[in-house]
């Protein structure tokens, strides 16, 4: 039994006649001749009763019929379902994103899904990035965008769409520091006053002790400190705290002139688990981090 043999039944009762049917389906009278007689052969039970010019479905071939109708309409559901969900237009896209990219692609992506994709449900996760990796393998999330230096390797894990983005310390624009223009700013003076940041990696905290000794490990110089950057932004913003982070996150603040310069580069990346299908909607995410993950 076959979806195309049903749709020939379906059209059959429509018309009572094969010869209109068979026009109509753009087949030879014969082919769909053969095509009921084999629906009929497969279920062993009459489906048409041949009254003269007119062909009337048998009492089985009504609740055929019923069924027929309702599987081949599930079918074409089926069918739409796939195809807007191969163009982006319908499904779900779950993303799990870290601290850094958050703050510069979260707000874009959710304004971008409701104006351009509004029947794709977009859901964002924020949090450490363990914590998002496991919701990844337990396929609650569809990908990742963290910083791929806080990753340890994995062969299940995929990477791509690498942006390497520049960590800086920031300060609000008329910030005491700010005035230290030729000599430069030392990592003693930065530690008189606040140091904000999100939890950093190891890989973070080995750059900030060897450019400015232990003191400048996170553990013993950060004092304020969250999941999310906004939040530190403002606080930088309205207070003498001086922000670590990338700096594209915070383009209105002032970076420091830091001697010596601090040598950390963020490689944020697209997190995906090997070898499993991506959900549809996942090229519009590469796009926005193409164009928004930039310093």
């Amino acid at each position: 039994m076959t979806l195309v043999q049903l749709r020939h039944l379906i059209s059959l009762a429509s018309t009572g006649s094969f010869s209109k049917s068979a026009q109509a389906l753009h087949l030879t009278q014969p082919a769909l001749s053969r095509s009921v007689r084999a629906l009929e052969d497969e279920l062993g039970v009459p489906l048409i009763d041949r009254v003269g010019r007119r062909n009337e479905l048998t009492p089985f071939g009504q609740g055929v019929l019923q069924r027929a109708r309702q599987l081949v309409l599930d079918a074409d559901e089926l069918h739409d379902s796939g195809r807007q969900m191969s163009q982006a237009q319908g499904g779900e896209l779950r993303v799990g994103m870290g601290s850094g990219p958050g703050a510069m692609l979260m707000t874009p992506l959710l304004m971008h899904m409701a104006t351009q994709h509004p029947k794709v449900r977009v859901v964002v996760a924020r949090g450490h990035t363990d914590l998002l990796l496991q919701a990844l393998r337990a396929r609650s999330l569809d990908a990742l965008v963290v910083d791929a230096l806080s990753l340890e390797p994995a062969p299940d894990l995929k990477l791509d769409t690498v942006r390497e983005m520049r960590g800086v310390f920031m300060c609000r624009p008329g910030h005491p520091l700010t005035r230290r223009k030729r000599q430069g700013v030392r990592f003693a003076d930065v530690q008189r006053y606040p140091i904000a940041s999100t939890p950093l990696s190891n890989e973070v905290a080995r750059a900030l002790v060897e450019a400015y000794g232990p003191q400048a490990h996170p553990s013993a110089c950060v004092t304020v400190q969250c999941e999310e950057v906004a939040s530190l932004v403002d606080v930088a913003r309205r207070s003498d705290a001086v922000l670590l982070a990338i700096r594209a996150a915070a383009p209105d603040l002032v970076e420091l002139d830091m001697r010596p310069a601090l040598q950390r580069v963020a490689r944020f990346a697209l997190v995906t688990l090997d070898r499993r299908t991506e959900a549809p909607a996942l090229p519009i995410l590469r796009e926005l981090i193409d164009a928004l993950l930039r310093d």
